[in-house]
């Protein structure tokens, strides 16, 4: 099994499902609305990003009390938030700040994941999956702030495109989390057993 550094990619897998449904849900909204108003859309898309910071503040506790990584979760945490208050309270502005808001904040997102997934793992389904929502972050970005000429609640849709790719890949890597957790349990009981049959041994000898 490959070596995974212990930063902010050893989050306890549950917070990746729960992440993972809050953006299938919030960006099935986004995308599939016939509401032809930013104003009335932007409002749920600042709780779904409040959301997604409590659940992270969440784990930037649980990785407080495990002592490592719980700087990078706040961060991430504070971002989200950030971001959903400014929504909440700018939700009855024009549709180009609300343009904006969101092309920042999927832009910055797709940063911060492509730099997790360089900088924080070596195992190949881990890399991709973050390398991967980078990417969509980015491009969605790109889409977002190019999109103010076509219909009002067009950027609100490729948002919501970008929170079901961003919720898919949250629940594989959910999955994928536990699967390694599990291994690396099984793998430190083999090598305590191993320690403790060594140590018989060399008392017997």
């Amino acid at each position: 099994m490959a070596h995974i550094k212990r930063k902010y990619i050893d989050s306890h897998w549950l917070v990746f499902v729960f992440q993972g449904i809050i953006a299938l849900l919030f960006g099935c909204f986004a995308l599939f609305t016939s509401n032809e108003s930013s104003t009335a859309l932007i409002p749920m898309i600042g709780i779904a990003l409040l959301l997604l910071s409590v659940v992270e503040f969440a784990n930037s506790l649980y990785r407080t009390h495990n002592r490592h990584g719980w700087l990078v979760s706040t961060l991430v945490a504070v971002f989200d938030a950030v971001f959903g208050i400014l929504l909440l309270v700018l939700s009855d502005q024009n549709m180009t700040t609300h343009l904006f808001l969101l092309a920042g904040y999927t832009a910055l997102r797709g940063i911060f994941e492509l730099v997790i997934g360089f900088k924080t793992t070596v195992d190949p389904t881990d890399r991709f999956i973050w390398i991967l929502c980078g990417i969509s972050g980015l491009v969605f970005g790109i889409f977002i702030s190019n999109s103010g000429h076509l219909q009002n609640v067009d950027f609100v849709r490729f948002f919501g495109t970008y929170l079901l790719i961003l919720g898919v890949a949250s629940l594989i890597y959910g999955a994928h989390n536990r699967t390694q957790k599990l291994e690396d349990r099984e793998a430190r009981l083999e090598a305590a057993k191993k320690a403790r049959q060594t140590k018989r041994t060399t008392k017997k000898s």
